[in-house]
């Protein structure tokens, strides 16, 4: 059995935390407020109050996992906004991530189209540039985020494969 840490805790990640579950994995996933709770404990997982805009909140969401995944390709907001969550906010947790327990991160770059794409590739060459000097396990999801189906898939493949399954 694995901990799973997902950052970013919409209904993609709540449908992989139902995948990771039913295979025996704990799962623990970030809201960014308490009316997310309910949602996120039905999926079955365990809810953590933190905000990938604050990195330092997330800090105590790394204890004892394995798998971190940042799930943040279908963020909301203004393009600053998610430039930063694909740029200084990912940096900041993957440097949270180093001296964790963690074993491999996830990044979901996604295939979106419009003005996230610079930002998603922008934010795959921060978590390939870490990850590198840090010698930390990575897989890079590129599956279209709104095919569900597909993009299911490729993360539950991408968190067995960084387990070693």
């Amino acid at each position: 059995m694995a901990r799973i840490l997902i950052v970013g805790g919409g209904c993609r990640g709540r449908e992989l935390a139902r995948e990771l579950a039913a295979s025996g994995h704990a799962v623990r996933i970030t809201t960014r407020s308490e009316s997310g709770r309910a949602a996120i404990e039905e999926s079955p997982a365990e809810c953590f109050i933190g905000t990938p805009d604050r990195a330092g909140t997330l800090r105590d969401a790394l204890d004892g996992i394995t798998i971190a995944c940042w799930l943040l390709a279908g963020a909301s907001g203004g393009e600053d906004e998610v430039a930063r969550l694909h740029s200084s906010r990912l940096e900041a947790f993957v440097r949270q991530l180093i001296d964790t327990t963690a074993r491999g991160l996830v990044y979901e770059r996604g295939a979106r189209a419009g003005t996230w794409s610079e930002p998603l590739a922008d934010g795959e060459r921060v978590v390939r540039d870490l990850a590198e000097q840090n010698v930390i396990p990575l897989a890079v999801l590129a599956d279209d985020i709104r095919d569900r189906s597909v993009w299911l898939r490729g993360a539950g493949t991408a968190i067995r494969r960084l387990l070693g399954e």
